[in-house]
């Protein structure tokens, strides 16, 4: 695979604006940076078996030494900060010279200083995501509101690229076409989000949740039976792993507060003795899958602050964990008790929990909640991503099998957002794991926020 030096990079007038991070403190034009020699378009998508699939393509990542990475040597920050592929690839690629740092090759002892643009060519696999598309709630001359599907990422980041929202948008819609989004979701929760189309109503809308004067629903499936009224949770959340994104209730986090109400209660159907079908399928269950008898709650939600993943460890928190989380829903990592309650890290210790799902998702099954009345040979069907053994023919990377429903779906949804003013309002239908199950009566709709917004209007007058 050839690699380009590039001096002074140029565009093109078919190319999309893009806007490079520039280096801190720097007082001249950034170093001689590498680029791959294409840029496939259309996008190699296929779809097939339900899923939206990239076929591998050559690609070139560029990035600038971050803060952490200065004094420390070339190799250690690949093979501490990148958990995708092992150590020894990392040295391989370095001496080989396809991880460079400037546009040349460098010893694996090289250290990383500031304003130093490391580039590393590999030849690239997307995972799938649905084939699902992104349905249109509402577009003006200004925004888009879609409907994001669960499981795809809203913008290119670590093993996804084109199958991001904005780049399958920007497919839909042309190369120079640049979205704008102007909020954020996990990767694996779906639901509204607002695409400006050009800078300036990107940037009013984003400023109006910066402000907290936008008021936001979601809508989620958790285990047990949630309690009645309106429940505020309170509890600080801390980042107790940046390397694995993993956040926890403490009371040295930052703050964060939650509404939440049920919407409806479903108790537990009558099913086959699971243990027994496993037992002659020749399959292990999860021990989550046999303690699932106490049905499912849908819950709604109104997040005051905007921590990252503050649902899911709020609910967790309150011995309510959304019901198919493959992290905080996980009785492997978490114990029996999933992190109830635990506001100090008495019950399991932070290196526990880390060391734990540090262990998930590449040669082990993550066994996250499935549905209650799954088979064996559908919870076969669930096994989370993990790596199939096969090497690829052209670069030999380790390959993954194909995700399962607990590394596309969780039951957590974007379901409205609106201006605490009245002025504009978008809900999206509830989503079909929020619906009565079959032979069951339940809400198809949820009402107004007022009930929501009352609990703590006198603490946050602003979303009231």
């Amino acid at each position: 695979m050839a690699l380009v030096e590039i001096k002074q990079p140029t565009l093109s007038q078919s190319s999309p604006t893009v806007e490079e991070k520039q280096p801190e403190s720097a007082n001249t034009r950034p170093s001689s940076v590498l680029v791959t020699p294409c840029d496939p378009w259309p996008r190699p998508y296929y779809l097939e078996n339900g899923l939206r699939r990239v076929a591998p393509y050559h690609f070139t990542y560029n990035t600038y030494c971050k803060e952490r990475w200065r004094g420390r040597e070339l190799l250690n920050v690949f093979s501490s900060e990148f958990r995708d592929r092992p150590q020894e690839y990392y040295k391989d690629a370095i001496e080989r010279g396809v991880v460079v740092v400037n546009g040349k090759q460098v010893p694996t002892s090289h250290i990383v200083k500031n304003g130093d643009v490391i580039s590393h060519t590999l030849h690239r696999h997307e995972p799938p995501v649905t084939a699902l598309p992104i349905g249109i709630i509402h577009e003006d001359d200004d925004m888009i509101v879609i409907n994001k599907p669960t499981g795809v990422p809203v913008h290119p980041a670590g093993r996804y690229n084109y199958n991001s929202v904005v780049e399958i948008m920007r497919a839909e819609r042309g190369y120079g076409w640049n979205p704008l989004p102007c909020n954020r979701l996990d990767r694996l929760t779906s639901g509204i989000m607002f695409i400006g189309k050009h800078p300036k109503a990107a940037e009013k809308l984003s400023l109006e949740i910066q402000a907290r004067t936008v008021r936001k629903e979601y809508i989620a499936r958790v285990q047990g039976e949630f309690p009645d009224g309106e429940i505020v949770c309170d509890m600080p959340i801390l980042q107790i792993s940046p390397k694995l994104g993993l956040n926890r209730v403490r009371a040295n986090g930052k703050a964060a507060r939650t509404v939440f109400k049920k919407l409806a209660y479903y108790p537990p159907r009558p099913v086959q003795n699971i243990d027994t079908i496993a037992e002659k399928a020749g399959q292990r269950v999860p021990d989550s899958e046999l303690s699932k008898d106490q049905g499912y709650t849908i819950v709604r939600c109104l997040p005051v602050t905007g921590r990252t993943h503050q649902l899911r460890v709020h609910l967790q928190f309150l011995g309510h964990p959304i019901a198919n989380d493959p992290i905080y829903a996980n009785r492997r990592v978490w114990g029996s008790s999933l992190g109830a309650n635990d506001r100090d890290g008495s019950q399991d210790t932070d290196e526990d929990i880390i060391t734990r799902l540090s262990r998930m998702g590449k040669s082990e099954v993550a066994d996250a909640v499935a549905y209650h009345d799954e088979m064996v040979e559908e919870y076969e069907k669930k096994k989370a991503e993990k790596m199939s053994g096969e090497l690829c023919d052209v670069c030999q990377t380790p390959l993954y099998t194909d995700p399962g429903q607990q590394e596309l779906t969780l039951w957590l949804h974007s379901l409205r957002y609106e201006d605490a003013g009245g002025s504009w309002s978008y809900v999206s239908p509830l989503p079909t794991w929020a619906m009565p199950p079959d032979g069951m009566e339940g809400p198809t709709e949820v009402g107004g926020m007022d009930e929501l917004v009352i609990a703590v209007k006198e603490e946050n007058p602003e979303i009231a």
